[in-house]
């Protein structure tokens, strides 16, 4: 077995209790990398954003209606008026019919038109309240997704710094411990993901579960600088004065 002083072996527990600080801290970490308000957030954010830019396609697509029915109104109204300016100028009375045919004509198209345009303003209309709501929505959707990757980032910066502290007492901690000891420790902790445990009254905190009377006896004989290993999670045991 190896060996080490029984007085470092019990500053293990104080390297393994930063140690699991440390493993708590990761955690931590983990579970704000992961949050699960994350998905729903993104989600709600391309909803509202697909929704907001489809309500101004449509309004798009009605002002550009729009605008092409105006502008057929206006080539009428132009028509209208050459035609009426002709018909006031007198001539020929086949021709002066044929120009108020073609007015008439003209002038039935354009009301027609008027209406189309009535039409198109009444739906531009509600087509710009929907994409003023979309836009709204959208707002708030992005607002939340702010607010809660602020959040996150707030208790990710904040992890981060409890966990540099943390460490630098740990390095400083482990500078006080012996080397050999050290080493053995890093590894079982590396294997086993716990490096040492107490062992207390015959039971075993790295395992929670109490030593057989086998165990025991092994450990009994095993002098104070060696090294034991709990039988069921492999960490190191450290022996308190009262540990049986």
């Amino acid at each position: 077995m190896p060996k080490a002083p029984a007085a470092e072996q019990l500053k293990l527990l104080g390297l393994q209790a930063l140690d699991a600080k440390l493993h708590s801290l990761d955690v931590r970490r983990k579970a704000l990398e992961s949050d699960p308000r994350v998905g729903p957030s993104d989600a709600a954010v391309a909803e509202a954003a697909n929704v907001a830019h489809e309500a101004n396609r449509a309004v798009e697509a009605a002002e550009a209606e729009l605008t092409k029915v105006e502008q057929s109104v206006e080539q009428l109204t132009s028509r209208i008026e050459r035609d009426e300016a002709r018909l006031y100028a007198g001539g020929l009375s086949k021709d002066l019919q044929a120009l108020q045919q073609d007015i008439a004509g003209l002038t039935a198209r354009k009301s027609d038109l008027e209406d189309t345009e009535l039409e198109i303003l009444e739906r531009l209309e509600s087509l710009r309240s929907e994409q003023s709501a979309a836009a709204e929505v959208k707002a708030a959707a992005l607002t939340r997704d702010a607010e809660l990757r602020s959040e996150l980032d707030a208790g990710l910066g904040s992890v981060a710094e409890e966990r540099a502290a943390v460490s630098r007492e740990r390095a400083d901690y482990v500078a006080g411990v012996d080397g050999g000891l050290v080493e053995v420790y890093e590894k079982t902790l590396a294997r086993r993901g716990v490096g040492a445990a107490r062992l207390f009254h015959g039971v075993s905190e790295g395992s929670g579960m109490t030593l057989s009377p086998g165990d025991l006896a092994t450990i009994r004989a095993a002098a104070e600088d060696e090294i034991v290993f709990c039988p069921d999670s492999g960490c190191i045991l450290v022996r308190s004065p009262d540990w049986n």
